[in-house]
């Protein structure tokens, strides 16, 4: 009441407006800003230190601030008395003062050119010993691999069967009109993607364009280097020699693109090595080796399991984004073994074989729930993400690779049998089968294809997974026969 009764005086804020205490606020806080930003830019004395640093570290500075002008005096007064005692020898010296033994300048430049070349001998002889020790660090397999030649003419007299195998003795006319018809489909395909789509990764059956995709980090091809094999095994030999010449030309690794690791490393690697071992051709071997190397960077991760996405170009690699919490899938990286393991064969390099081992000894210590493999696996942390399992998509070719790799080895990789055997006892338990009809809409529940701890989360797949309850009986059959 007081403040209303006096005039010119305002009573909210002591006569103060709103935008009056903005201004005040305003000049305030620049001030303030001023003082502090004035004492950061204070030099650095031993106050300042006291009041923004520890104790520790001022004493440390001042420690080192007495030391440093000890240091200064010190030099100061030996200064001084190295003049002063230049100034007395002047005062001694004789008149002739510069009457002294003077070298030719002939005689400094050469002793200058032989000190020069004494540097330089001891400087090489220090770089050669560091590179000798440098080298002798290096694993004995690693330091070779790069002269190491694969003799592909002892690989192919040691083939128990011929690469297209054994033709049939027969004049059988039905069998040969299979074949025949067969072969007739795989040209009218080859011939379509040749005239529409040539050197694009896919074709555009409706548009009768190529389709270049996102999949493969700029590299072109992938449909021809995906059919080298099925070329060279239905004989096409002109097909087969087309493609061949195209990889040679016009297969360009030097990409700078993001690409899955998955995908480029079953339709090229695989392309390539399995290329190479039917036909012999130095170019196939020389390729998959370089792409393989590019792919290496995606396994530098804490676990050593790799990412799914790399960039060809500088190695950098990430996760999927709609992958559980940026982890790696089942089927990506244990889809990996049968190439890198040949990679490892054809180049000499251990490298690519230590790779897909690391994958294999995590997933086997790792505890499984119900003898089953996850989906999402972390390769920071080294645990699985969910505990979502599946048949079908995600972790199919995962248990396809189990198997193969068994067999591929001759029937010597146990390692790869057991764990067969531990997910197929697993899947009993789990999963349950019916005749596979894939009409029978009655029994669409019975087809399960995904499990989260126990529970059904879709039936999808029908068909697919009748042919890999038909594969797991092959595998099934194979392991038990051996036994």
């Amino acid at each position: 009441m007081f403040l209303r009764k006096i005039s010119g005086i305002f009573p909210a804020g002591f006569g103060l407006r709103l935008s009056q205490k903005f201004v005040f606020l305003l000049f305030l806080s620049g001030f303030i800003t001023l003082c502090f930003g004035t004492l950061f830019l204070l030099p650095d004395t031993s106050k300042f230190r006291r009041i923004f640093l520890s104790s520790t570290q001022s004493q440390n500075g001042e420690r080192l601030h007495n030391y440093a002008s000890k240091k200064m005096n010190k030099k100061t007064v030996e200064d001084q008395k190295s003049l002063l005692r230049n100034t007395n020898q002047e005062k001694w010296r004789s008149k002739d003062k510069f009457d002294v033994d003077v070298k030719p300048l002939g005689f400094i430049a050469s002793n200058y050119k032989t000190q020069k070349e004494d540097m330089s001998l001891n400087r090489e002889h220090i770089v050669s010993a560091k590179a000798k020790n440098k080298e002798s660090m290096i694993p004995a397999a690693q330091k070779n691999h790069a002269d190491f030649v694969f003799d592909y003419k002892a690989f192919k007299k040691s083939l128990k069967y011929p690469p297209l195998g054994n033709q049939p003795e027969s004049n059988d006319s039905e069998i040969w009109e299979k074949r025949n018809k067969i072969k007739e489909m795989m040209k009218f395909a080859w011939e379509s993607y040749k005239r529409y789509a040539w050197g694009e990764n896919e074709l555009r059956p409706v548009t009768k364009d190529g389709h270049f995709g996102s999949l493969f980090g700029g590299l072109k091809g992938a449909t021809i280097v995906d059919a080298l094999d099925t070329l060279y095994i239905m004989d096409l030999k002109e097909e087969f020699e087309d493609a061949s010449k195209w990889v040679e030309d016009s297969l360009d690794l030097n990409v700078n693109g993001e690409a899955s690791l998955f995908e480029v490393n079953i339709r090229y690697i695989g392309g390539l090595l399995s290329a190479y071992y039917l036909s012999g051709k130095e170019v196939f071997r020389e390729k998959a080796i370089a792409l393989g190397k590019k792919l290496l960077p995606a396994f530098s991760t804490p676990t050593g399991i790799p990412r799914g996405i790399i960039n060809l170009g500088n190695g950098l690699n990430w996760s999927w984004g709609w992958a559980s919490a940026g982890s790696s899938i089942l089927a990506e990286f244990g889809t990996l073994h049968l190439e890198f393991l040949k990679l490892s064969e054809l180049s000499g390099d251990p490298v690519f074989t230590e790779k897909v081992n690391t994958i294999r000894r995590i997933l086997k210590k790792m505890e499984k729930p119900h003898g089953l493999y996850p989906n999402y696996f972390s390769p920071v942390s080294g645990s699985w993400v969910q505990h979502h399992v599946s048949l079908g998509g995600l972790g199919d070719s995962f248990y396809e690779y189990l198997i193969k790799s068994w067999l591929m080895s001759a029937k010597q990789d146990n390692e790869g049998k057991g764990m067969y055997y531990e997910a197929v006892e697993g899947r009993g338990s789990h999963f349950r089968r019916t005749a596979c009809r894939f009409w029978d809409l009655r029994r669409f529940d019975r087809y399960l294809t995904g499990v989260c701890a126990g529970i059904v989360l879709h039936a999808i797949g029908l068909w697919r997974k009748c042919a890999d309850f038909h594969a797991t009986e092959i595998g099934w059959r194979t392991i038990r026969q051996s036994d």
